[in-house]
Parts: C-alpha cells; sequence; structure tokens
C-alpha cells in the first residue's frame, strides 16, 4: 500500500495509523481521532515517541476524554508530554487537578510546563488557585509572571486589581506589555506647550 492509500485509510479510520511504523503517521492518525477512539489514543500514551504521546493527551481533552486516562501520562519523563498534560486539563477544567498543577506550577524545571500550568489554573479558575498565582506573579521567571497575569483576569475579587497594577512596572517588558493589555495604563496629559519667542524682527517691522 502506498502512502497515499494508507494515508486516505487513515482519514476513514484514524485508528488505523495508530499501529504504523512511521512516528509521523502515527501522530497525523492520533490527532484525527474522535470520540469513538478513545481508547485507541488511551494506548498511543505509551507510544515510544514523545510527540505521539503529547498528541494523544492533546487529543483525549478535544473529544472528551476523562482526567483519569489523561492523568496517566502525568509521570511522562518527556517535558512535552507533561505540557500536554496540564494544558488537557485545563481545557477539562478539572478541579481535582489543582494540588498537581499548583506543584507543576512552583516546582518544575522545564518554563514551558510551568507556564502551562499557570494556564491551566487560569482556564479552572478555582479560588485555590489564586495563592500560587499570586505568589509567582511577584517572584516566578519572567515568561511564568506573564502567564499569571492573563490568568488572573478570571479572578474578581479583591488583591487581584491590584497586583495586576502592580505588574505595569514590572521589570521586565514583556510582563509590563501583557499587563498593559490586560489593565491599560492612564495616558499620561499633555505638559504645557511651551512659548517660543522669536527674536528676529518680523518683515514688516
Amino acid at each position: 500500500m502506498g502512502l497515499r492509500d494508507e494515508l486516505q485509510s487513515i482519514l476513514a479510520d484514524p485508528s488505523s495509523g495508530f499501529d504504523h511504523a512511521d512516528a509521523t503517521v502515527r501522530r497525523l492518525a492520533v490527532t484525527m481521532a474522535g470520540e469513538s477512539d478513545v481508547a485507541s489514543l488511551a494506548r498511543a500514551l505509551g507510544d515510544d515517541d514523545a510527540t505521539v504521546r503529547a498528541a494523544a493527551v492533546e487529543q483525549l481533552a478535544v473529544v472528551g476524554g476523562d482526567r483519569e486516562t489523561v492523568m496517566e501520562a502525568a509521570d511522562d519523563h518527556d517535558e512535552r508530554v507533561v505540557e500536554a498534560v496540564a494544558t488537557a486539563l485545563g481545557e477539562l477544567e478539572d478541579e481535582a487537578a489543582l494540588p498537581w498543577l499548583t506543584t507543576l506550577a512552583k516546582d518544575h524545571t522545564d518554563k514551558l510546563v510551568r507556564e502551562a500550568a499557570v494556564a491551566a489554573l487560569g482556564a479552572i479558575g478555582h479560588p485555590d488557585a489564586l495563592p500560587v498565582l499570586l505568589e509567582l506573579l511577584g517572584k516566578g521567571p519572567p515568561q511564568v509572571r506573564r502567564r499569571c497575569v492573563v490568568a488572573l483576569t478570571v479572578f474578581d475579587v479583591p488583591g487581584v486589581e491590584e497586583a495586576l497594577q502592580a505588574a505595569l512596572d514590572d521589570r521586565n517588558p514583556m510582563v509590563r506589555e501583557a499587563a498593559e493589555m490586560v489593565v491599560g495604563r492612564p495616558v499620561e496629559p499633555p505638559g504645557p506647550v511651551p512659548l517660543t519667542i522669536s527674536l528676529k524682527p518680523r518683515p514688516d517691522a
């Protein structure tokens, strides 16, 4: 069977490509999976290619997979998969994942994973996430602080507005830019226009 025929077969039945020898084809099949392929997606979490595993996690969130299946990949050794798990839990708005996401946001060594965890905490929007988001806004690395600015916008409670206003003066320009997009910065009124006096005689003088 040629590649074209294989692709047509995957279009008709994505699960037919889950065992393909080429990881690129397997990843394509995973991204095309639907609700009827949840069992195959769960099996793909054990694929030997990290990009396939990450794609399977992401697709599980898209097709409505349960959190227990998604969390099977939480201890994956590849940061890309862990990042995908954090993102998926945010999309699923899984409040039960708050402790795990909080630990990830505070302590993980990979900045992209930390960013994904912060974004997920914001997507879930549970009040229990507020302390860690405020803490990281103050002392996290720049990328995490920027992500905290966005995540905090879903919380309408005392202290959040003040924290976002303080972020307008963050030492990092991308954090300041994010804060300006969220809360804005008052435009300073123009100062008085200085009067200039020309000492050159006018032509008609």
